[in-house]
């Protein structure tokens, strides 16, 4: 008699909870998960060392936290490692992006690079139509040729309408060719309600976003491009160049984030303004192992968009942290098998499990563990089970999966009838 059949006849853990109907479903072969009741685990501490989370998805808070509150008209602060939202003023509404839309126009033209398709060094024409643009400009001269790497500097850090036009003309053949490869590249990357009608952010009713994808646009541009993120926070770009005429330009012009003149971990991205739009800032900064993510938009002024965005910046860094409760493949506990070839097996989660709550919440926080007990066999590795679910006041539930952390063979014919034996024997004897 094999190990585990003698380990069956002997113990009377398992038949005492469950049912004679168990016997029957035994020799039939019938599954008792229909029995189970969920399992509960104590909180586990945090592990230390965050792992960074490359997801996309904003968790939104169930009410507004930590009571703080802004006069941006619409504002999304969010941990970008989790994609947990920490403040969501009208973050679904549409607004006209003004030039934080260039962000949008940088991603394709970082896309090209990436792709191989342009090369920094590359240089473009600057056409009439871009050097009459109106607005804010890098001053390129017309009929010269401007490389990628400078029209890049010129769009981001001098926000200039010219750059945007030259680069969009250079490398789709047009300004309306570019515009719509913009809103279908906004469609893969999981911008819900966004539509470019130009590339410059100029004012125009069929040019919109919202607060909610222009935090998943900054995502995208940071996990997608790091090698070409670094433009974003550069404080000064020096535009020297010859014109056609050969005429000398040399323009030194500063970034225009108030963040990057801050000693508050800024890095990006981009600021805007019209008449229509107010103010507003699209920005991210880094310490240690966090990010976070702010948006703003419709601010009465420069001084008040400056404010704001550093406020709510150290808010978000202050009043909030990360905790790491499980690493991707860590045991969360041995469940139960039944009708199977072992015992027991090992249940994993699939994820990394990362939270980010108030750090006065962290005491309230609860782990539970469900699944249905016992887990019947057969069973893969790598099979979810169940789940782990962390609860804090306030805040959604965070959740991983739980998966079977090894294969587990369905016990044999001979065993299924050994446990029913044993069963019988038992019910006698008790």
């Amino acid at each position: 008699m094999t190990t585990r059949l003698r380990e069956l006849f002997m113990t009377s853990r398992w038949l005492h909870q469950f049912a004679g109907a168990l016997a029957v479903m035994a020799l039939i072969g019938v599954p008792a998960s229909s029995t189970a009741l969920a399992a509960k685990a104590k909180p586990s501490t945090e592990a230390g060392k965050l792992i960074q989370k490359k997801e996309n998805a904003l968790t939104a808070p169930l009410r507004p936290m930590g009571g703080i509150d802004t006069e941006a008209k619409h504002a999304l602060v969010l941990e970008a490692d989790t994609g947990q939202v920490l403040l969501d003023k009208g973050s679904e509404e549409r607004i006209p992006p003004a030039s934080m839309s260039k962000v949008m126009t940088a991603y394709m033209v970082f896309d090209y690079l990436k792709q191989g398709r342009a090369k920094l060094d590359d240089e473009l024409p600057v056409s009439e139509n871009a050097w009459r643009t109106q607005g804010s400009k890098m001053f390129v001269p017309l009929g010269s040729r401007i490389k990628i790497d400078d029209l890049l500097r010129g769009m981001i850090i001098q926000s200039g309408n010219d750059a945007c036009i030259v680069l969009a003309e250079g490398l789709a053949g047009s300004t309306g060719a570019f515009v719509e490869q913009m809103n279908q590249k906004a469609k893969e990357i999981g911008l819900k309600d966004s539509h470019f009608a130009n590339v410059d952010g100029l004012p125009d009713p069929d040019h919109y976003m919202t607060a909610r994808d222009l935090a998943t646009l900054a995502l995208r541009t940071i996990q997608d491009f790091p090698d070409f993120y670094h433009y974003y926070g550069e404080k000064e770009f020096r535009f020297h160049t010859v014109a056609a005429n050969y005429k000398e330009i040399d323009i030194n012009q500063g970034n225009r984030n108030p963040l990057l003149y801050k000693d508050l971990g800024a890095d990006g991205l981009k600021t805007g303004h019209t008449d229509e739009a107010g103010y507003s800032l699209l920005g991210s900064a880094k310490r240690g192992d966090r990010r976070v993510i702010v948006v703003l938009s419709g601010l009465p002024s420069m001084k008040a968009r400056a404010q704001e965005s550093e406020r709510l910046i150290d808010w978000a860094f202050r009043e909030f942290n990360n905790y790491q409760l499980f690493a991707k493949g860590d045991k969360v506990e041995d469940a139960e098998v039944w009708l199977g070839s072992e015992a027991k097996v090992p249940l994993t989660v699939d994820n990394n499990l990362i939270v980010t709550i108030p750090r006065k919440a962290r005491r309230d926080m609860k782990v539970s563990v469900s699944y249905d007990k016992p887990v019947p066999a057969p069973l893969k590795k790598g099979q979810p089970v169940g789940k782990v679910v962390v609860t804090v006041p306030d805040m959604p539930p965070a959740e991983a999966t739980l998966v079977a952390g090894a294969d587990v063979d369905r016990m044999g014919a001979l065993g299924r009838v050994a446990m029913a034996a044993a069963h019988l024997i038992w019910s006698r004897l008790h």
